[in-house]
């Protein structure tokens, strides 16, 4: 792999993005993940705290599932795909995201909060993933005033530093338990089909989603959009782009992982155009130790929605 990390380092074009403004250094940033309570653990992939002390951060999101989010230091804004430039709401919920979305804030920036799973997402806010995704909304708006009060509270507890960041989160997780609904029963097997689906393959066959627990093609068309915000050929796309960025990230690769990666997409400028839209950097800074934000991002274990 050495070899091809070289060839990727010498012909990568950065993403615009990142060639136009330089990124805060990661090693700048400090972010916890904390396991989530057996509680939430299905509607929950990871609880976080995240903070930087700069002046102003710069960074790229990858493309992410929902988050129920919180913002008691700094104040910024993501641009979002479709034009949306939103925000970051005291307390917000970062809708699914179908690419990689730039972050700039004047710091110090902190947060904490949760990430959600399909199922968290659908059984949280009640929301159609794709008729929502690519947003931060202000969350009391949507999840009603008990999250208001629960997050002044936690807002000012943080700030006055009688709570960590790592209590706070667990409270967003303790709100999560308490304000989640039945979901379909079908629609959850579905669900669990489509992450296995995903999990299964860099490449998976869209056709192979047809008469699963039941449905039509077209009915897995609308439940895959509604669940997980994209449709299934687009959310495979977003995949494989995250399974392969979060193998190239690791300080080894097998040679079996990298055969996988290099039959996953075409060429190399494919695997370096999909891994740029969905990541937001190129393959070739993946494996640069001093990012340990992007590598916590990106890390297998973030990925739990998929069966692997």
């Amino acid at each position: 792999m050495d070899t091809q990390q070289s060839s990727l380092a010498s012909d990568a074009v950065l993403p615009a993005a990142e060639a136009a403004q330089g990124f805060t250094p990661q090693a700048l940033i400090a972010v916890d993940y904390i396991p989530p309570p057996a509680t939430v653990t299905p509607f929950v992939t990871t609880l976080y705290h995240f903070r930087c002390d700069e002046a102003v951060i710069r960074d790229i999101q990858p493309a992410a599932i929902g988050n129920l989010c919180f913002f008691p230091h700094g104040k910024g804004e993501m641009q979002f795909a479709g034009g949306y430039r939103d925000p970051n709401h005291e307390i917000g919920l970062m809708t699914p995201l179908s690419c990689a979305t730039p972050i700039e804030v004047v710091g110090p920036f902190h947060a904490f909060g949760a990430a959600l799973t399909p199922v968290g997402w659908a059984a949280l806010t009640g929301l159609h993933a794709g008729d929502h995704r690519d947003r931060l909304l202000p969350a009391p708006e949507i999840l009603g005033p008990d999250l208001e009060t629960l997050g002044q509270a936690l807002l000012s507890a943080y700030r006055n530093g009688t709570m960590s960041g790592r209590d706070c989160a667990l409270a967003v997780a303790d709100f999560i338990a308490g304000h989640v609904r039945p979901i379909n029963p079908r629609h959850l097997a579905l669900i669990a089909a489509t992450g296995r689906w995903l999990g299964g393959s860099f490449n998976p066959a869209v056709s192979d989603l047809s008469g699963i627990e039941g449905y039509s093609a077209r009915q897995v068309q609308r439940l895959v959009e509604r669940y997980f915000g994209l449709t299934p050929r687009a959310l495979a796309r977003k995949y494989r782009a995250l399974r392969a960025a979060a193998l190239l990230s690791a300080p080894e690769l097998s040679f079996e992982d990298e055969a996988a990666i290099a039959e996953a997409f075409f060429d190399q400028s494919h695997m370096i155009r999909e891994i740029a839209q969905f990541v937001g950097r190129t393959p070739a800074r993946l494996g640069d130790q001093s990012k340990p934000y992007l590598a916590e991002m990106i890390a297998a274990r973030n990925l739990r929605e998929l069966d692997m």
